[in-house]
């Protein structure tokens, strides 16, 4: 079945670069389409208004549209990762050039944007019947910044 719902990423002026950015950190990623501005504005003629993309099977669409929004932490992308592997390095890139990593899994990247870079496992370790062992992941949790799926897995086991 196709996407029908496009998350759109309100830029002011850095759409391309954003775009090129998270082209450079997700694997599987491309452009599909590029809009730009023509003659009758409001911007720059040939300069983008609309770029649509896919990071790893998900389609996006960054718009340049000016400085009157911003983005804050109502909404985030969640990054699910199999390992310890991948959150380093969705963490590393993502925070990196004034990104800024923040509790619990959660950053953001240098334009703004929040993510949040989690194992895979946690969702199974937080929803466990055994709510002593869940208990003990949710209060190791709450003290990282960027996750660590070992040390998780020793609260989990009571470790």
């Amino acid at each position: 079945m196709a996407q029908t719902i496009t998350p759109c990423l309100w830029f002011n002026g850095q759409a391309e670069e954003a775009t090129n950015f998270y082209l450079s950190v997700f694997p599987n990623s491309e452009v599909l389409n590029v809009t730009r501005y023509t003659e009758v504005g409001p911007g720059e003629p040939g300069s983008v208004v609309t770029i649509s993309f896919r990071l790893n099977g998900q389609e996006y669409l960054a718009l340049n549209g000016g400085p009157e929004f911003k983005f804050n932490e109502a909404v985030s992308f969640i990054i699910d990762c199999a390992t310890q592997e991948e959150v380093d390095h969705y963490w590393e890139k993502l925070t990196a050039d004034g990104g800024e990593p923040g509790p619990c899994g959660w950053l953001k990247d240098k334009f703004g944007v929040s993510w949040q870079v989690v194992p895979s496992i946690l969702d199974e370790y937080l929803r466990d019947e055994d709510r002593e062992r869940a208990n003990r992941v949710m209060e190791t949790m709450l003290k990282m910044s960027k996750l660590d799926i070992a040390e998780l897995q020793r609260a989990y086991e009571g470790r």
